[in-house]
């Protein structure tokens, strides 16, 4: 199992991209052990399917130099903050022990970010 000094969370795959990639980047070269969690497969967005965001979020992974990225796949627009997906953000926490976790801004026009942002901060 690794241990992660650094784990992002973002509501969609690209979400942490856009938000902390350079971070991330910029952390891996630094020799820290990163990754990225993503809650949802963005199937609601409108550029591109589930599959060509999973084949993107996998080659950034590979271009940020992630230790690992995993998706919980809940629903895209409509996950909510339920015991069941507070469980399962506090299950990769405990999986992996970051030292620091980083997620979507707790104000944000996209109601998916708010919502990932106070799921990922009350499973810490």
């Amino acid at each position: 199992m690794i241990k992660l000094e650094i784990l992002a969370i973002g509501a969609h795959p690209d979400d942490v991209e856009l938000s902390c990639g350079a971070t991330m980047a910029k952390e891996a070269a630094n020799g820290k052990k990163t990754g990225i969690l993503d809650l949802t497969r963005g199937e609601l967005g409108t550029r591109g399917t589930p599959e060509i965001r999973h084949q993107e979020a996998t080659a950034a992974a590979k271009i940020l130099k992630v230790s690992i990225r995993e998706n919980l796949a809940m629903r895209d627009g409509f996950f909510e903050i339920t015991e069941e997906n507070l469980l399962a953000i506090v299950q990769v926490i405990r999986k992996y022990r970051p030292e620091v976790v980083l997620t979507n801004a707790i104000d944000d026009r996209h109601p998916d970010h708010a919502r990932g942002s106070e799921l990922s901060s009350r499973a810490c």
